[in-house]
């Protein structure tokens, strides 16, 4: 599998989900703001609760996992192409230069922020 059809796969699954929890939220929110609730419409509740906790955490992971990799990744590929650009790889010096653009594009759009 290409590609294009991982993206399409992953975006497909990602409307998928964001369908389901759109079934899902509306519910919850219903049944959190009634105030007489059935002894099944409460444990319905409670499951729900439980279930979008599980469900907020898992996508907590899924964005850590994104941000390192895609930040080691390109961190990685930065110092590489440092150590062949003052070898004097002019190659790599022009792609140092874009991905320092790109860098510093993030910065000042705020997606990546600087310690030091």
């Amino acid at each position: 599998m290409g590609f294009k059809e991982q993206q399409a796969a992953i975006q497909r699954e990602l409307d998928r989900f964001i369908d389901l929890l759109g079934i899902l939220l509306p519910r919850y929110s219903k049944l959190l703001n009634r105030k007489d609730l059935t002894e099944d419409e409460l444990h319905e509740l409670g499951e729900l609760e439980h279930f979008l906790i599980g469900v907020n955490g898992r996508i907590s992971e899924i964005k850590q996992v994104l941000d390192q990799d895609v930040y080691g990744h390109s961190l990685d590929l930065y110092y590489k192409l440092k150590a062949k650009a003052n070898l004097g790889d002019e190659h790599a010096a022009k792609k140092l230069s874009r991905l320092r653009d790109s860098y510093n594009d993030s910065m000042i759009a705020g997606q990546i922020i600087h310690w030091n």
